[in-house]
């Protein structure tokens, strides 16, 4: 089993930063594909970054590129997500994601096997 706990996020107005993160435990970090999603009130979750076991592979939603930077610090089972110039429509809660499937990186949430507890990010005019 593997668990995943994320901190970070809050308020903050457009144009601001935020940092999330999330530490697993439970299994070797170094083989899971880690991604972020998100969830706005009455919208489906919504997949916005993933990052290969080895943070070498990147993919992001065409919504946050240039803004958002995912990174992972292995040592430290710890993945981060970087948010900067956000936006309103960037309001949702967010969730940290793990794939079991080491060589993945997939943007389809069905596809990824344990879920952080989610952290709200909600972003003022």
């Amino acid at each position: 089993q593997v668990q995943l706990v994320q901190s970070g996020g809050g308020l903050v107005q457009a144009g601001g930063s935020l940092r999330l993160s999330c530490v697993t435990s439970g299994r070797t970090f170094s083989t899971l594909t880690m991604g972020w999603f998100r969830q706005a009130p009455g919208k489906e979750r919504e997949f916005v970054v993933g990052i290969s076991w080895n943070g070498l592979r990147t993919d992001y939603a065409n919504s946050v590129k240039g803004r958002f930077t995912v990174s992972r610090d292995n040592a430290k089972n710890t993945v981060y997500l970087q948010m900067n110039s956000l936006k309103p429509e960037d309001t949702a809660v967010y969730y940290c994601a793990a794939d079991r499937n080491t060589f993945a990186l997939d943007n389809d949430p069905t596809n990824y096997d344990y879920w952080g507890q989610g952290t709200q990010v909600t972003v003022s005019p």
